[in-house]
């Protein structure tokens, strides 16, 4: 009987064990392809590059992400950017404008920038494609255009300029333009000079173009004309007028070569004012009236008002009173179309300077009334002040005559 019960008790234990080791074994089946495959589960598992990209910083992800892709150069060029902007903000004195500018490490789009177009650069340098080179330093040149990045922009144009191998392509000769325009907004003219030149000289032996379609020596000659204006104003000031005009004259020829109008127009109106300066009104009138004609061309009423107004000085300096009275009226008609309310109080004034002058204190009056009006509407305290004055003093002798 004791047989019987433990066949019966055998029989029944064993098939009920393996049934539940194999649910066993299926559950813990189906929880490992849970784990490797089920989309809310993965979700939730980090990768160990995953975590350090959460738990490092921005500098460290974007230095390691540019070793990860094998871009060693450029790993060490944007070390060595974070590291001057670090350098030149512990230089700088406590408040000033760049310790209180965001440190370059902080700033996630200009660093993501610069380390793909870096990349871009180092491969294409790989492959010897080094105009392609410089494309990507000339675009990360111009990308880099806040005032406050102009170190970062310059050091961009210099690498893709001043290169072995392709330093002569039209982004490198493109690269000098923009050094040559940044280096004169600096005040730094001997370098804006050179940039200019050379930039000149690459573009007229490439034919290269802007990105814009125009010449790239047309561009150069607009900042030459732009440098030696600038050059000029030390002897201007110093009253050494040969050698300014000398410096005027020859940027007066790269605005006429540069092909814009506008800048012609500009280097007329200067070498015009020195002229006038230095007591040669004669040919100071020649450079007003041709720029008369450039910006009544162009339209340009400011600039058309402002030769009107210098000319009218050359013309009452030499005694001409009648034609320097139809200069300032032309000026008052050109500013009250054009709604120039400060020109048209400053022609006011002078003309009833000019009537002041003449003992005609009914005309200076009337002009010195005109003025004060124009100058009330404005709310301009300084002109309210000058043209007050003028008026008071007219009303007096008006009523004494």
């Amino acid at each position: 009987m004791n047989a019987a019960v433990t066949r019966r008790h055998t029989g029944s234990f064993l098939p009920e064990l393996i049934t539940k080791n194999s649910k066993r074994r299926r559950r813990m089946n189906e929880q490992k392809e849970s784990l490797q495959s089920g989309p809310e589960k993965s979700a939730q598992i980090l990768s160990r590059a995953e975590i350090a990209w959460f738990t490092n910083s921005l500098k460290q992800n974007i230095c390691v992400e540019t070793l990860r892709e094998g871009n060693h150069r450029s790993f060490s060029e944007i070390f060595f950017l974070l590291q001057s902007d670090q350098d030149r903000r512990a230089a700088a004195e406590p408040g000033s404008a760049v310790r209180l500018q965001t440190p370059l490490d902080e700033q996630r789009d200009k660093l993501e920038t610069m380390r793909q177009h870096l990349s871009r650069a180092e491969q294409a340098e790989r492959i010897g494609s080094w105009t392609a080179v410089c494309d990507q330093r000339l675009f990360l040149g111009l990308y880099f255009s806040a005032p406050e990045d102009l170190w970062v922009s310059l050091h961009f144009f210099h690498s893709c300029a001043d290169r072995e191998k392709g330093g002569r392509s039209r982004p490198a000769t493109e690269a000098r333009a923009c050094m040559a325009e940044l280096y004169l907004q600096q005040g730094e003219l001997d370098q804006a000079r050179q940039q200019a030149e050379l930039c000149i000289k690459q573009a007229e032996d490439g034919g290269w173009l802007a990105l814009n379609g125009r010449p790239l020596r047309l561009r150069a000659r607009q900042a030459m004309s732009g440098i030696y204006s600038r050059l000029a104003d030390a002897p201007l000031n110093a009253g050494d007028y040969s050698k300014a005009l000398t410096l005027l004259h020859k940027g007066y020829i790269m605005a006429t070569e540069s092909e814009d109008k506008h800048i012609e127009g500009e280097a007329s109106y200067r070498l015009g004012l020195t002229y006038q300066r230095a007591g040669d009104h004669d040919t100071a009138k020649q450079f007003f009236n041709t720029c008369m004609q450039i910006f009544g061309t162009l339209q340009d009423a400011d600039g058309l008002g402002k030769s009107y107004n210098a000319m009218a000085k050359s013309l009452e300096s030499e005694g001409n009173i009648h034609e320097t009275v139809q200069c300032l009226e032309k000026l008052a008609d050109i500013a009250r179309s054009n709604g120039l309310q400060h020109n048209l109080a400053e022609a006011y004034m002078y003309l009833g300077n000019i009537y002041y002058m003449r003992s005609q204190y009914k005309r200076a009056y009337e002009f010195f009334l005109q003025g004060y009006e124009v100058a009330c509407k404005l709310g301009d305290v300084a002109l309210l002040q000058k043209t007050q004055v003028q008026y008071k003093l007219s009303v007096c002798l008006y009523w004494d005559c």
